[in-house]
């Protein structure tokens, strides 16, 4: 069986959910970020980089939300969470879970974890009123150039919507409007409808 370690309200649930729309059984390992377990000798065996999440799998440990969704995709082809057929679209599908990931996830990150970038604190301060205007750059792009709707590939749900659901999450408290976008917020109202979704975040609870 997999074991996914998470965390509430990190980039985790994108995974979580991808777990939950397969209908395989899967674990659920919970770390608290309050008392620093991220960085905890035990799970620092498990994943050195001290971040969820980590997918605990038969061939070994997995980190790094794209590599995960496009590992649960082909897993379990199945699902349907992926074109796995058509390599150019699959392409696609991890086009944009890499600009999640190394793009829009930088730019939130940037609001409480400036000590990566940075030491002073006057640069902690600038670099957190300057995420309303990253983020909402990146959604307006989403918006207008990469979500095709009524889900990010178009007519087929892939992995891209859990993870872009789990992002636009963070928004309000990024100082973004989501209904300034509004294919991202019927997307993210579409999202939480999805039974998977909603397991996935009751077993967050």
């Amino acid at each position: 069986m997999l074991k996914l370690y998470v965390a509430p309200g990190t980039c985790a649930l994108a995974s979580h959910i991808a777990l939950a729309e397969t209908g395989a059984a899967y674990a659920i390992e919970k770390l608290s970020f309050k008392t620093n377990q991220q960085n905890s000798p035990e799970y620092l065996a498990i994943n050195p980089k001290g971040r969820v999440p980590a997918l605990v799998t038969e061939q070994g440990i997995l980190t790094e939300t794209p590599a995960m969704l496009a590992y649960i995709a082909q897993r379990f082809p199945q699902a349907r969470l992926a074109p796995l057929d058509d390599i150019f679209a699959f392409a696609e599908v991890q086009s944009f879970t890499s600009y999640l990931c190394s793009t829009v996830h930088i730019a939130h990150a940037h609001k409480m974890r400036g000590y990566r970038w940075a030491n002073e604190e006057s640069s902690f301060a600038d670099m957190k009123k300057k995420v309303p205007e990253t983020m909402g750059a990146c959604f307006a792009l989403i918006e207008q150039k990469m979500l095709r709707a009524p889900w990010v590939m178009g007519e087929q749900y892939t992995i891209c919507d859990p993870y872009l659901f789990t992002i636009a999450q963070w928004l309000e408290g990024d100082g973004v409007d989501i209904n300034a976008f509004p294919k991202v917020a019927d997307h993210f109202k579409r999202m939480s409808d999805r039974p998977a979704v909603q397991k996935a975040l009751a077993e967050l609870a």
